[in-house]
């Protein structure tokens, strides 16, 4: 269906792995779920949680996929056929460890970067060409590969609250995603969110 538009944010379900950095996708979709006033349900069939809206000839599906990470293609892949969604149609939120907390970046394309869970929807759409927005969550060791703990490390309260502006940026670029396209979005939110100065310490 041409007038249908999928966003999947990616995460691990289960209370272990809520908040956590590698869930920082489920977090940016139950923003954008949450701004359009829409309600999660468990669809058991594509293996996901979704939230719907239907309107004036177009719907809109915000997907969680509940496979875990690695294989999240396999919630999304189904959805987007049965859906007959495009893969221009698809927009993943998805987080990045090398990329510095603060930063979100969108592309209409590209390689999964390493990242597991991008690998399994290329694989599943056997496209690399949906767009996606990589939200930064930042590593301790940039040089470090081995990064599981990191990133199934839960935010300290100083990064939670810059993570919680990141996911209303990253929100208002799905919102012009939809409305204006993706060189819009892209030029208007790209980058890295500017925290205010800390005040000098008085002598």
């Amino acid at each position: 269906m041409e007038n249908t538009t999928l966003i999947v944010g990616l995460g691990n379900p289960g209370r272990e792995y809520a908040g956590t950095r590698h869930n920082a996708g489920f977090m940016a979709a139950d923003v954008v779920a949450q701004r359009l006033r829409l309600n999660w349900r468990d669809e058991k069939k594509f293996s996901s949680q979704t939230a719907k809206l239907d309107g004036h000839g177009r719907r809109l599906i915000v997907c969680k996929p509940q496979t875990f990470m690695n294989v999240s293609g396999e919630a999304a892949g189904p959805l987007a056929g049965f859906y007959k969604i495009s893969p221009a149609r698809i927009l993943v939120l998805v987080d990045d460890a090398d990329l510095p907390l603060g930063e979100i970046r969108m592309r209409a394309q590209g390689s999964s970067g390493g990242h597991h869970g991008l690998e399994s929807i290329e694989e599943h759409l056997g496209s690399r060409d949906f767009p996606r927005i990589r939200i930064g969550i930042g590593r301790v060791e940039p040089a470090a590969r081995q990064i599981a703990g990191y990133v199934l490390g839960q935010f300290s309260d100083d990064d939670r609250a810059v993570l919680k502006e990141v996911l209303e940026r990253v929100a208002d670029q799905v919102d012009c995603w939809l409305a204006s396209g993706i060189e819009m979005a892209m030029n208007r939110f790209n980058g890295t969110l500017k925290r205010p100065k800390q005040e000098k310490e008085t002598e």
